[in-house]
């Protein structure tokens, strides 16, 4: 079995284990199934599950890597990614909107995995730079231009996927300190606007 085959196997059965619907606001649970996004509050949503198992292939976590998830809404991609990284790793969610973080963290604590947790993200800062650096960072809104701080916050050798401008971008910190970032894009897609400390 190729890496891709095996990367997409782990990612259907974090998507069989946790399940969308205890991510979904109770009149929205019917709709689980639905390939399209659901809407939430204050905007935002809980993203299309094609676009979500896109996203986590493309990031390809593995068993113990610490990863940051940004704009973790109702914590599905947060506990889906603590699935995927298994106890000897970590995962912080990020949430700007402080009604949604604290329901978003509910979600994930009721995943009984507790490697995984999910916070109200801090208005001056993208990201958590005191927490990093990062293997893995998940990016779940748009994004006008490559945000540079997150770029900071990946470990030598990290991934990051987030949408930028249209695409979904997958960018590659390489190991060494004077080769230059590898950046590849992988299709359109449309997400809510990251929100950074600038657009605030």
């Amino acid at each position: 079995m190729s890496g891709t085959e095996t990367t997409r196997h782990r990612v259907e059965d974090a998507m069989r284990s946790v399940r969308r619907e205890g991510f979904l606001p109770a009149a929205q649970r019917g709709d689980a199934g639905l390939d399209q996004p659901l809407p939430l509050w204050a905007g935002q949503t809980n993203s299309q599950p094609t676009t979500v198992a896109n996203m986590l292939e493309l990031l390809d976590p593995a068993p113990g890597d610490r990863v940051l998830d940004v704009g973790a809404g109702s914590g599905w991609t947060t506990a889906l990614l603590a699935h995927l990284v298994g106890a000897g790793g970590s995962v912080l969610g990020l949430e700007i909107v402080p009604d949604l973080a604290e329901w978003g963290a509910s979600n994930v604590a009721a995943t009984d995995q507790p490697w995984a947790r999910l916070e109200v993200a801090d208005p001056g800062e993208l990201g958590r730079a005191a927490e990093g650096p990062y293997d893995r960072i998940l990016v779940s809104a748009m994004a006008r231009r490559l945000p540079q701080d997150l770029l900071d916050q990946l470990a030598p050798g990290g991934v990051m996927v987030v949408p930028v401008d249209g695409w979904m971008l997958h960018v590659e910190r390489p190991t060494a300190p004077d080769a230059e970032t590898v950046v590849t894009r992988h299709g359109p897609y449309r997400f809510v606007p990251l929100l950074t400390p600038e657009s605030r």
